[in-house]
């Protein structure tokens, strides 16, 4: 028996926001501009609007 509809909505928030929080992190700690951009793409194929810094 598969998952409900909202329960699966809910674990791909969960992994999104799991993902995205690491992502800020490796920003974070990202020295060049170049690796900066390279994650900030990342970021945006998980969640366009999401705010890294």
């Amino acid at each position: 028996m598969g998952r409900i509809e909202r329960s699966r909505e809910l674990a791909r928030r969960r992994t999104r926001r799991k993902k995205l929080k690491k992502l800020r992190e490796m920003h974070a700690e990202a020295k060049s501009d170049a690796e900066k951009k390279e994650i900030a793409e990342k970021a945006y194929r998980v969640s366009p609007f999401a705010v890294l810094e």
